[in-house]
């Protein structure tokens, strides 16, 4: 019975201005090879409290200056300590109270030994119970981190792995990442909501890995059947990660990055709320970001000319609640696009950007 205590590891103290029951608790304790100290006051409890790493504290209610409840209060405040109560004034102090200051077991007066050592080991494995809980949490926290930080490397081949088709856009899908999430939290979208957009716009032209190099380099303007190619990479991008579960919808998002809120865009033509608003948010920064940036076939056009071009057509074209965030973020809060190094040398061809 006494050989499933941690007698090596659990420190006990124990509180009452009663020096006979002090006395009688203490020697309970120790008889089963718990080590163990003694109080006469909740002052002296709180030294105790600060010089010994204490894990179950057993308290009187009724005692001169601070009585246990307020004990209570100030341990569960400041330690990691179970508290147990002990009394002989049942009716004045309902279990209700007790427990719900923070007290993890009450105890009526006068105190048998034997129920008594058997609650303190019930805190006891409850403790441990409660600790192996908690290592458990923290290795599960460790984990997901693990996860999420090899998730966040995937996205980023993926991300390079367009880049090095098409290096003349390099930073493209990056800097559109940057705008979105600075929409967003404009917008006040939850921050976990705010990592799948950012995933979904880092990697929104993925599916431009599956068109012709010659496509995808060639100067001037597209022929029509070499533009719907180019179109198609809504679809490929989809199918590429349709069958991965990711936490956020990443294939619909990226389906729909060049839907328009009136019906206008592509791959099929839905408007309005229809489009996911990671979608919608993705749109808008893309656009911004494609004007407002230097191609091969043209130098940026500026930041003014992406401005008009979203002011035009919000409402229309463009979300108006994100292109209102849009423009407050780059007007009023002064956002500009980060820098990001080239993976690649550029090709002897221009690439042309949609």
């Amino acid at each position: 019975m006494e050989n499933d205590v941690r007698k090596d590891e659990v420190q006990i103290l124990i509180v009452d201005d009663d020096d006979a029951i002090r006395d009688v608790l203490l020697h309970g304790i120790r008889h089963i090879g718990i080590d163990c100290y003694a109080a006469e006051s909740g002052l002296a409890a709180l030294e105790i409290l600060q010089r010994h790493e204490i894990d179950i504290v057993v308290s009187d209610i009724n005692m001169p200056g601070m009585n246990g409840l307020e004990l209570t209060q100030q341990i569960k405040a400041q330690y990691d300590c179970d508290v147990m109560i002990m009394t002989g004034f049942v009716g004045t102090f309902t279990y209700e109270e007790i427990i719900g200051r923070g007290a993890s077991d009450f105890i009526q007066k006068p105190i048998r030994i034997p129920e008594f050592i058997a609650r303190i080991k019930r805190i006891i494995a409850e403790r441990d119970t409660r600790d192996e809980r908690n290592q458990a949490l923290t290795e599960i926290q460790r984990n997901l981190g693990k996860f999420k930080r090899a998730m966040d490397g995937i996205v980023q081949a993926m991300s390079l792995t367009v880049e090095f088709r098409d290096p003349y856009t390099a930073g493209h899908q990056e800097r559109v990442a940057q705008l979105a999430c600075a929409i967003a939290a404009h917008m006040g979208l939850p921050q976990d909501r705010i990592n799948g957009l950012r995933m979904a716009a880092i990697i929104h032209d993925l599916g431009k890995i599956t068109i012709p190099a010659e496509i995808l380099c060639k100067p001037g303007k597209l022929l029509p059947l070499e533009y719907e190619l180019i179109k198609n990479h809504v679809q490929a991008g989809y199918d590429i990660l349709k069958k991965i579960e990711f936490p956020w919808p990443l294939a619909d998002i990226i389906y729909q990055h060049h839907e328009r809120l009136d019906g206008s865009g592509y791959p099929n033509g839905v408007e309005g709320e229809q489009i996911h608003l990671e979608a919608r948010i993705i749109a808008v920064s893309d656009v911004f970001e494609t004007i407002a940036s230097h191609r091969p076939y043209r130098p940026s056009l500026g930041i003014n000319s992406a401005v008009e071009e979203i002011r035009a057509n919000m409402g229309r074209l463009y979300d108006p609640v994100v292109a209102e965030a849009c423009l407050h973020v780059v007007e009023e809060e002064g956002f500009s696009f980060g820098k990001r190094k080239s993976p690649a040398k550029p090709p002897t061809h221009s690439v042309k950007a949609l």
